[in-house]
């Protein structure tokens, strides 16, 4: 029996996350997530008792402190994963290139500053409030979902320029992590960043002929990386590809603090 905290778990990988990992009725699963009912209802429909919903939004620090004094009654004071999975993605910001969002440099300042907060500053404060169960856990595992556009050497050699915003405040959040495990990897904490790779969740559900034709310049960009790529993953693979990853990872084995592919490298796709 194990407990999971989940955040950004009303869609995507979040909810894939839930699903599994409540597959085994033994386990605990907590979704946190900004509005609860549809999440709720998605969640009613499995049929599982084993899920709590709670309200947990990155950018609300007082609903995150909620979550986890909530999360702490449910599992008596301890947790044994706490799997980071929420980010902010701006749609304005994910198609041009850096120079070219610039351009309007109110608007480039306000996106850096509503990913950075998110991202940066509410995964920070997640992990410093949930922290204390996790030391109290069996497992003792915070994992990072990060994405291989934090990989500074990739965009360059790639010349792959949409999402900035996104991309620095992932690369921001892999140093957090590290920083983080540099504090308790020696309290036998493991604090992992784990890229799902590239992975269809509906991100271009509301794009413009314009921006879609971008995503696919992009995609063309991904296979001059990655020959054998062929389009985004499903959910379900890239999941239980995380899920393999970070449990085979660990304190002892040298991975705290590293950041990682969901193949378990530096193999982003």
């Amino acid at each position: 029996m194990s407990s999971y905290v989940i955040t950004g778990a009303s869609r995507g990988l979040g909810f894939e996350f839930l699903r599994q990992l409540s597959a085994d009725p033994s386990n605990t699963v907590i979704g946190l997530v900004r509005g609860t009912a549809a999440t709720e209802t998605k969640v009613a429909e499995l049929g599982r008792k084993n899920i709590h919903i709670l309200k947990g939004d990155l950018t609300e620090y007082s609903s995150l402190k909620r979550a986890a004094e909530e999360t702490a009654k449910i599992t008596g004071g301890s947790l044994d994963y706490l799997i980071a999975n929420a980010a902010f993605v701006s749609r304005w910001s994910a198609y041009d290139p850096i120079g070219v969002l610039g351009k309007d440099s109110s608007k480039l300042e306000e996106d850096l500053k509503e990913t950075l907060n998110a991202n940066v500053v509410g995964n920070v404060h997640l992990f410093n409030l949930f922290t204390p169960l996790i030391l109290k856990g069996k497992v003792k595992k915070v994992i990072s979902i990060s994405t291989g556009l934090a990989d500074y050497e990739l965009l360059s050699k790639f010349e792959i320029e949409g999402g900035a915003p996104y991309s620095i405040s992932k690369a921001a959040l892999n140093a957090a992590v590290a920083h983080f495990s540099a504090q308790y990897a020696k309290d036998g904490v493991l604090f992992i960043s784990i890229s799902p790779g590239v992975v269809e969740t509906g991100q271009h559900a509301n794009a413009t002929p314009e921006q879609l034709q971008k995503a696919m310049a992009m995609g063309g960009k991904f296979v001059a990386y990655a020959p054998h790529f062929t389009g985004p993953a499903q959910p379900e693979s890239s999941v239980k590809d995380v899920i393999s990853v970070y449990e085979k990872a660990s304190v002892a084995a040298g991975d705290g603090g590293s950041f990682i592919s969901h193949l378990g490298n530096k193999q982003w796709i």
